[in-house]
């Protein structure tokens, strides 16, 4: 997770993207980012107990507040082709929901949870999975075989101190271990933050690679194919301008995805945290 270079000279955004949210003939979509409840194989964890009694309360109460949203499609960070399985689970959760699902992370805690309170039939699986490195540029700068050709001083300054600018948000982020479940996800929902996830897990490989080759650069476009992948498989999905969109994707992906909604004539996003609250 990392700041992406142009946030240094909007500082308006650190709070909002958006202070109402416009009324038009274009899907509104409410893009919601996540670290991983469960298990996963990404370079940044947060240490998150959800077999707890207070972590499943917790969760409980932000499905209702992302639920205030209205979804009608829920789309969450799996593969496509498990959609029928995940949508089995789904309705064995519905049948008794008094206990949250763990099976697929965040994807069935919030997700199931989300769709049971907002009578969503169909859980959406959109993920794609492609081979990166997220680790190419810590190796080149760490290895004394090799040199960083391009530009080290800034690879590290992404990656030791990337909220130099940002003292509010350094702090609450040197804090993140002693924040609420709530607050975390209001901070890793921050627009000046999703510039952070997608610089720290591709565009700061932009300033790494030996010689006069382009090692980090390589990797940075893999994770960058894999995001167009996703936001394709999203325009898979048969919906009309009544729908209302709920995507729960891991904070990278998020962040990738705000960037192509942004831009689409198709969508619109509210404002995640005018929902976390």
């Amino acid at each position: 997770m990392l700041l992406s270079c142009n946030t240094k000279n909007k500082p308006e955004e650190l709070n909002t993207e958006s202070q109402t949210e416009q009324k038009n003939d274009k899907i509104q979509v409410l893009n919601f980012g996540t670290f991983h409840f469960g298990y996963t194989p990404d370079a940044n964890k947060t240490e998150f107990d959800e077999h707890s009694e207070k972590a499943q309360k917790e969760i409980r109460e932000i499905s209702k507040m992302l639920a205030a949203f209205k979804p009608t499609i829920i789309c969450i960070e799996n593969l496509p082709k498990y959609n029928d399985t995940i949508n089995k689970a789904y309705q064995e959760f519905l049948s008794n929901p008094s206990e949250l699902n763990t099976t697929y992370g965040e994807s069935s805690m919030i997700g199931f949870d989300v769709g049971r309170l907002s009578n969503v039939s169909t859980i959406y699986g959109i993920d794609n999975h492609m081979g990166y490195n997220y680790s190419v540029g810590d190796f080149i700068e760490n290895s004394p075989d090799y040199k960083n050709a391009i530009d080290s001083k800034t690879y590290l300054q992404l990656t030791n101190n990337p909220f130099a600018d940002y003292p509010e948000i350094a702090a609450r982020e040197a804090n993140y271990d002693n924040l609420s479940l709530l607050e975390k996800l209001k901070l890793i929902n921050e627009p000046l933050h999703l510039d952070y996830s997608i610089n720290t897990n591709a565009d700061k490989l932009l300033y790494v690679g030996i010689d006069d080759g382009f090692e980090g650069a390589d990797n940075a476009a893999i994770f960058y194919h894999r995001n167009m992948k996703i936001y394709s498989n999203l325009n898979r999905i048969p919906m009309t301008t009544q729908d209302r969109v709920l995507i729960i994707m891991g904070t990278a992906h998020t962040a990738f995805l705000r960037e192509f909604i942004k831009r689409s004539p198709k969508f619109e996003m509210v404002n995640t945290l005018n929902y976390l609250k």
